[in-house]
């Protein structure tokens, strides 16, 4: 059974800090590609960060210069350290792992608040 944990998230004020983590299990973790997305009240879930097998990433450009996506294999973990936080990036952000010709999956979520 496939798991995405999330974790990490909670309230931070405006210019502060988070480090989100993303704890999979039940894949074969190195050869999926795996993003964050982020989904505000009212509004759809949209992409925040991507990082590929072999180290590339990519970013929305609203998060680019603040958010830094990352991987760790012998933990199984995926990262997104997020800075200069925004009240606008207030959300859920959720974890998503993805490889070609197999299913998508996805974590339950973690909540980021940002206060101005």
């Amino acid at each position: 059974q496939v798991q995405l944990v999330e974790s990490g998230g909670g309230l931070v004020q405006a210019g502060g800090s988070l480090r989100l983590s993303c704890t999979a299990s039940g894949l074969a973790f190195t050869r999926y590609n795996y993003g964050w997305f982020r989904q505000a009240p009212g509004k759809e879930r949209e992409f925040v960060a991507h990082h590929r097998n072999g180290g590339y990433t990519y970013y929305r450009d609203s998060v680019k210069g603040r958010f830094s996506v990352s991987r760790d294999n012998a933990k199984n973990t995926v990262y997104l350290q997020m800075n200069s936080l925004k009240p606008e990036d207030t959300a859920v952000y959720y974890c998503n792992a993805v490889r070609f010709g197999y299913n998508n999956y996805w974590g339950q979520g973690t909540q980021v608040t940002v206060s101005s």
